[in-house]
């Protein structure tokens, strides 16, 4: 294909033209089941290549070669044929593929990735015009494969903008920074338990991918990651993007990996890393809650997550975590707990605080990265503000955050030592016991010296509200039992 930097827009103006496709998010996701078929094709053409007993999972006519690929006899399905087609045999036919749990993942995945996929196109002829675009892909070019994973990198950034969706999204400087300073090592195995569209699992790829140099290490590297989501759309996004990868065997799953009580998790259930960017401001029912002991059953699902984190890192493993500000200063029973038993059991060693518009335009709230392992207890903790670079009043859609502007973060990281900027604390180190006393566990330390010229969305400043004004409630509770406990009497 000639013009890969045109694919997207090729594509998107087509489409604009069908009376089926409304808004982005629906354009991007009638883009991505097409685009799963055509990698899907590419894979299983050297699974047969490799292995003459492979046996695909698709029945023959509704494998893309047989109904999407047009040889231009004229013979290739077009108009309401196509479209009777693809709505009455193959999405059924995809949606009910016989799947059990001795059916190899890399089967599997179809049906998984089809069992909520959507088909909104109603014109035919603007469908085949869609498809024959997507056809013309070269996956079997080494360099058009290479280069069309950088095109889809594209299609998922675009996410951000497209309404709710851009939740599934974390930015590629973000996940590219965790993963350059977690330092992967081939063998190790890394996990992402809320993997939306697979951003941190391919940038972990993409750094051990620098030491593969024997045949067994390609073996490891294939099967070091393994990420669960709940949505079916970003699992569709992160399947595709893992065969882009080179995976055969994706370990990815359509699951809740809040639905399992974590006191039930083994050995076998731990990884040597894990990346994340859990989903933050959400609240779950109460039965998800009883999935986790009482003193860190949460409503706030970036809490329950950290819980998870906690007991599925291997003693020695390294964990990289991306969490609001509300973690930091908030003092309700689970984040407490979850804080004491942080720096208790684990070794924070490291926060970085970012600007507040790096999710911009999803959501404004201030987030953090906590780096930390389990070697032992916390003995100190070094924090670091990454402030707005030169020039920038905030991120946007077309001002992203760049991985460069991570520079001063790497420089500090290598030699660090205490900042201040303007009077106030940009880096700085403290003890566990200051943290735990003194600060009664509140992280919330070099921070923006200038939050109230901070404008937050409206369900952003909602949410930072209610933050504040839960932490503010234990805080008084606390105090007041301090107080009564003082005056010799019981608690009300």
């Amino acid at each position: 294909m000639a013009n890969l930097s045109g694919f997207v827009k090729r594509l998107r103006d087509i489409m604009r033209n069908d009376a089926g496709i409304n808004g982005d998010a629906q354009r991007i996701e009638q883009i991505a089941w097409m685009l799963f078929l055509k990698v899907y094709d590419a894979k299983e053409q050297d699974w047969e290549f490799e292995d003459d007993a492979y046996v695909s999972i698709l029945p023959e006519p509704c494998r893309w070669a047989n109904w999407a690929h047009d040889d231009r006899s004229g013979k290739a399905m077009t108009g309401d044929a196509l479209l009777h087609f693809v709505n009455n045999t193959l999405f059924p036919t995809l949606k009910t593929l016989p799947v059990d749990a001795s059916t190899p993942i890399k089967k599997a995945i179809v049906q998984t990735t089809f069992a909520d996929a959507n088909q909104y196109m109603k014109d035919g002829v603007l469908l085949r015009q869609v498809v024959n675009a997507i056809d013309e892909l070269d996956l079997s070019d080494y360099a058009e494969s290479h280069a069309f994973g950088a095109i889809y990198e594209t299609i998922l950034k675009e996410l951000q903008s497209a309404g709710s969706a851009g939740e599934f999204y974390t930015p590629r400087a973000v996940t590219e920074f965790m993963a350059q300073h977690i330092r992967p090592k081939i063998g190790e195995t890394m996990a992402d338990f809320a993997c939306g569209t697979g951003g941190f699992l391919t940038s972990w790829l993409h750094e051990l991918q620098k030491q593969v140099k024997s045949t067994a290490d390609a073996e490891k590297y294939g099967s070091s990651v393994y990420g669960v989501e709940k949505k079916q759309f970003p699992y569709m996004l992160c399947i595709t993007n893992l065969l882009l990868h080179g995976l055969d065997v994706p370990r990815v799953y359509h699951d809740n990996s809040l639905l399992k009580d974590v006191l039930d998790y083994t050995a076998d259930d731990q990884f040597d890393v894990i990346l994340m960017n859990p989903p933050y401001g959400g609240s779950e029912k109460a039965e998800v809650k009883n999935h986790f002991p009482a003193d860190l059953a949460s409503s706030e699902t970036a809490d329950l997550f950290m819980a998870v984190i906690l007991y599925r890192l291997k003693p020695g493993g390294r964990a990289a975590v991306v969490l609001p500000d509300g973690f930091l200063f908030g003092t309700d029973n689970a984040k407490i707990n979850l804080k004491r038993k942080l720096l208790r059991e684990f070794n924070l060693h490291t926060v970085v605080r970012m600007p507040g518009s790096v999710f911009s335009p999803y959501t404004s709230i201030t987030t953090n990265i906590l780096f930390f392992d389990r070697s032992g207890p916390t003995t100190e903790t070094w924090f670091y503000r990454l402030d707005m670079p030169e020039n920038y009043k905030h991120f946007s859609k077309t001002k992203p955050m760049q991985r460069a502007h991570f520079a001063p973060a790497d420089a500090w990281w290598e030699d660090r030592k205490a900042l201040t900027l303007d009077g106030f604390a940009k880096a700085q180190c403290f003890s566990a016991e200051q943290l735990a006393g003194e600060l009664g566990y509140n992280l919330d330390q070099c921070g923006y010296p200038h939050q109230e010229e901070e404008i937050l969305a409206p369900m952003d400043l909602i949410r930072r509200y209610q933050e504040e004004r839960a932490s503010l409630n234990a805080e008084i509770d606390r105090v007041l039992a301090e107080i009564t406990a003082k005056l010799g009497g019981t608690e009300p």
